[in-house]
């Protein structure tokens, strides 16, 4: 088995930063779960914080987070605030781990 080796480039060492901030976020089990929620479909923060069982304030803060990342974006409709997937960067952040991880065998 061949050993694994970080290229020490300041593109590897920008890509390792976003992966880094990126799973941060993530590792958190409350914004996975609100992650696997939205990748379902847009939601109303109600319903979100209704289906965790967690305290409204509690949610957005996670949603806060999550959106600071760019992982999700918002649309407020009435009084209403609704989330959803940002499919296109959630993409950009797995393509770019699949590659940081990816060793030649």
């Amino acid at each position: 088995m061949k050993s694994f080796c970080c290229k020490n480039n300041s593109a590897n060492s920008e890509n390792l930063k976003e992966i880094i901030s990126f799973l941060k976020v993530i590792s958190e089990e409350n914004r996975l779960k609100i992650l696997c929620l939205l990748n379902e479909g847009k939601k109303c923060v109600c319903e979100i914080w209704q289906c965790l069982k967690l305290p409204q304030n509690l949610v957005s803060h996670h949603l806060k987070v999550l959106k600071d990342l760019n992982l999700i974006s918002s649309k407020k409709v009435g009084l209403k605030v609704f989330y959803k997937l940002n499919q296109k960067v959630v993409k950009k952040y797995i393509k770019l781990l699949s590659k940081f991880l990816k060793a030649k065998i």
